[in-house]
């Protein structure tokens, strides 16, 4: 994967032209329901959204040089991905998405641990997306990463 992008514009300009539109579409969801405090960057080759050092001095415990990790957006060879920390950290939230996704009866969730693999460009659940972002602020996510952290 590079991860030589500069920005998350240029990130969208690299892409396939047929991806494009539906990236910037999700990256918008995201922009406009995602709480104060998280930063948009490029981590791991990806447009992704972090704790900022200044917020969360710690950094990742992986590489305490990077922020907080909290949702990446990346073109896949065969989807989009959306990876999200907090589904992957708390199962009550895994589970309200999952019963929300069903009832849009758009087909069936293909996902990872933390990973949302969208194969349909038309089935894109754009307002749930909006909604998931919405559920874990700055504060609540580093509560919930440390909490994981010390078990």
């Amino acid at each position: 994967m590079n991860s030589n992008f500069k920005n998350p514009d240029e990130y969208i300009m690299m892409q396939i032209e047929e991806r494009r539109e539906y990236l910037s579409k999700i990256r918008s969801v995201i922009n406009d329901n995602l709480p104060n405090g998280y930063e948009e960057g490029i981590q791991y080759g990806m447009i992704s959204y972090f704790v900022p050092h200044s917020i969360y001095p710690s950094g990742y415990h992986v590489n305490h040089k990077e922020p907080l990790p909290f949702i990446s957006l990346g073109n896949q060879k065969g989807h989009i991905a959306l990876y999200h920390s907090g589904i992957y950290m708390d199962s009550e939230l895994l589970n309200w998405f999952k019963m929300e996704y069903e009832k849009l009866d758009i087909g069936k969730l293909d996902m990872g641990k933390s990973c949302i693999r969208f194969k349909k460009m038309d089935k894109i659940p754009y307002e749930l997306i909006g909604v998931l972002c919405t559920k874990i602020s700055v504060d609540d996510f580093i509560k919930m990463y440390e909490k994981t952290r010390n078990n």
